[in-house]
């Protein structure tokens, strides 16, 4: 049973918004990517764990934030059944990958990549402390997950917590058939009261208000590119219909999520979406979907 459901990081929404509306530099890109790539493969972890038979009597915490020790530490996903917590780091990488003699993770261009037993060993290191700190004792078991089929690691060292695509099927005969008991219950409790909600570390680009490309984006190929009909909104690029309603709506969490600190208004948003020429309708929606403060000009919304 999952506790705490995955969805994704505020960070990857804000990083595939401004991907939209503006130009982002190649480093920027290339973390952006890394992100999507990450949350890929999780929810692909995520479909295998729960296909798995007994999964409905193991307690599932995903993307966990804990911090020890004045540390923060993210866990991607924990299993806790028959009094044994597992710990998985998944990892979406694709290509051919090999360590050195120095025990460098490389690519086949010789690019380093950080290394992925040094992550776990941290991650679990201070996740025993900070279970130790709390009073509760408890068996741990860390795993690399590599889940994509496309995967290859040449050199790796014998006796590693690293699980290849190819090795899932063994390894899901591993997993506790007995169910998550009352002290696993204390366990995933306790540390969703701990988890921290946002990440203090986000690499955000640097963006302005005025340096956005303003509209309403397809839902279906990003375009911005919108005809607006009859109360329906039409993506000229790929044919796509949206009614203007659920279309407006997504607009404005995406002005709020990228410019918290300003203020909701008719006027602000009908310059945001751009493609409707009615603040009537703007104003119609705002009012049947949010919280109006004030009257007349200096009026606003809230959620």
């Amino acid at each position: 049973m999952v506790i705490n459901p995955r969805s994704e990081s505020k960070e990857l929404k804000l990083y595939r918004m401004l991907n939209r509306r503006m130009d982002l530099s190649d480093e920027e890109v290339q973390y952006y990517w890394s992100l999507e790539k990450g949350f890929e493969g999780e929810i692909q972890f995520d479909a295998w764990l729960n296909d798995l038979p007994g999964s409905e009597n193991w307690l599932i915490l995903n993307d966990l934030l804990l911090e020890y020790n004045r540390t923060t530490f993210q866990i991607d996903s924990l299993l806790l059944a028959d009094e044994i917590l597992y710990f998985f780091e998944i990892k979406n990488f694709e290509g051919d990958f090999f360590i050195d003699e120095n025990g460098r993770w490389l690519t086949l261009t010789k690019k380093e990549i950080k290394n992925p037993l040094l992550q776990l060993e941290r991650s679990k290191s201070l996740l025993r402390q900070l279970l130790q700190s709390l009073g509760l004792k408890v068996a741990i078991k860390s795993k690399i997950i590599f889940i994509n089929p496309h995967f290859q690691l040449y050199q790796a060292p014998l006796c590693q917590p690293i699980i290849f695509p190819t090795q899932l099927k063994r390894f899901s005969k591993q997993l506790p058939v007995k169910p998550a008991n009352r002290k696993c219950r204390q366990i995933s409790e306790k540390l969703l009261s701990i988890h921290l909600k946002e990440s203090p570390y986000k690499r955000l680009p640097k963006y302005t208000y005025e340096q956005l490309k303003k509209g309403i984006i397809c839902k279906s190929c990003h375009s911005r590119e919108l005809q607006y009909q009859d109360y329906i909104l039409i993506c000229k690029k790929c044919s796509c219909k949206e009614d203007v309603r659920s279309s407006i709506i997504r607009s404005v969490e995406e002005f709020i999520l990228l410019f918290p600190e300003r203020k909701v208004t008719t006027n602000a948003i009908f310059e945001w979406c751009e493609v409707i020429k009615s603040k009537k309708v703007i104003r119609k929606l705002l009012l049947e979907n949010y919280t109006c403060i004030g009257y007349g000009k200096s009026s606003y919304y809230v959620d």
